[in-house]
């Protein structure tokens, strides 16, 4: 019997966990009752739950054999401040909050693998089940990384997985090297003396400065960053002023950069900075460069080689060849389980969950995750105890 066919049994609970974490979203940091909910659930499985790494997060351990071998799942448990626009029974009942991004569905699977392994701990060694608060830009791993995570619940390897639309339905996307990009915010402060703009020439406009360093710093990429690799700058607030007459002394520019390498990462940061001293030197303005003025920046999410061969054989024993995408193009977006795999070694894989209807994205607010996936991910899970845990 094939592994999603011992796990069809599991399809309607972890429906209902799914639906029911849909209508209750909580954005980072603030998971309480989605955290209570999973542990309801894995001390129903007969698992012992530690709970408060990263304020929200969840853990739970199960051992079977005598093995030392030791293996982490991780599944994202945040929502998004999004407004739903979904109509469906469970949709969101959280005002301005949604699961847009999938991450009910991988908690769902994630569920779905602790209840089966519990029954049928048909493997050697120690398997850890991650349950992550806080991934959308806040760094719940790296959190829960400072806070002990790997002290606590030591762990040879670690994967991740994400569902990911527009792969074909159930099909897993695997890929060694640079998988989700690095990322940065940045916010540039250019402060100037505000005038009455009838007579610009008693102040330094701030506004004018700001509009030559935006264009200019659209040519790092072009003219900075080597052809071969990938980074992509965009600059997505502009801040400054408050009435029609009046140029202000202060602008505030904010915006991202992406790429997948380090040294990469590190250039287009340096050249944030010379231009923005440069030009606003030239302009008689002040700028100042902030990186990560709230949250950590994501490094490069990284799979390992030697863990991606064994997640491409787990796969194949859920789907077969002909349900793997062993050439994926990288994402320029980012994911904070990368902190987990400049720890630990691993793999980060994607799960179809097919068309995207209507242009209906990952973030956006008609967005769902498909119930149809969740045998197939929690499938995979068990392929990769099973695969590792001999």
């Amino acid at each position: 019997m094939s592994l999603i066919e011992k796990l069809k049994p599991l399809q309607s609970p972890m429906l209902d966990w799914r639906h029911h974490l849909h209508q209750f979203p909580e954005t980072a940091f603030e998971e309480s009752a989605t955290a209570a909910f999973i542990s309801q659930q894995l001390q129903s499985f007969g698992l012992d739950v530690h709970r408060g790494l990263a304020k929200t997060g969840v853990v739970s351990t199960l051992t079977a054999g005598n093995s030392d071998k030791s293996i982490a799942l991780r599944a994202d448990m945040d929502a998004l401040n999004i407004s739903e626009q979904n109509t469906f029974d469970y949709r969101s009942r959280h005002h301005g909050k949604m699961h847009a991004c999938g991450h009910d569905g991988h908690s769902a699977m994630l569920l779905g693998t602790a209840k089966y392994l519990s029954e049928n701990p048909d493997f050697n060694g120690t398997v850890h089940f991650i349950f992550q608060p806080a991934e959308e830009g806040r760094a719940g791993a790296d959190r829960m990384i400072k806070e002990g995570l790997f002290q606590q619940f030591p762990a040879d390897y670690v994967f991740g997985m994400h569902n990911f639309p527009d792969i074909p339905l159930g099909h897993f996307a695997i890929k060694s090297g640079p998988f989700m990009a690095a990322f940065d915010c940045f916010e540039i402060q250019i402060t100037g003396k505000a005038c009455h703009a009838a007579i610009p020439q008693s102040g330094n406009d701030p506004i004018l400065a700001a509009s030559h360093l935006i264009q200019a710093l659209q040519s790092i990429v072009s003219r900075n960053v080597n052809p071969d690799d990938s980074a992509v700058l965009s600059i997505t607030q502009i801040h400054a002023g408050d009435t029609w007459n009046a140029i202000p002394d202060t602008v505030i520019l904010r915006g991202t950069n992406r790429c997948f390498k380090d040294d990469v990462q590190q250039l287009v940061k340096q050249r944030i900075e010379q231009l923005t001293l440069s030009i606003c030197e030239g302009f008689e303005v002040t700028g100042n460069v902030i990186f990560n003025p709230e949250n950590p920046g994501y490094p490069v999410t990284f799979n390992h080689q030697q863990e991606t061969e064994i997640a491409i054989q787990a796969a194949t024993k859920v789907v077969g060849e002909s349900g793997l995408v062993l050439d994926p193009t990288p994402s320029m977006g980012s994911e904070d389980f990368a902190f987990m795999l400049q720890k630990k070694p691993g793999c980060y894989v994607w799960i179809g969950n097919g068309p995207s209807k209507g242009s209906c994205l990952l973030h956006n607010p008609r967005y769902d995750f498909n119930d149809d996936i969740l045998v197939t991910g929690a499938a995979y899970w068990v392929g990769l105890v099973q695969t590792i845990l001999r």
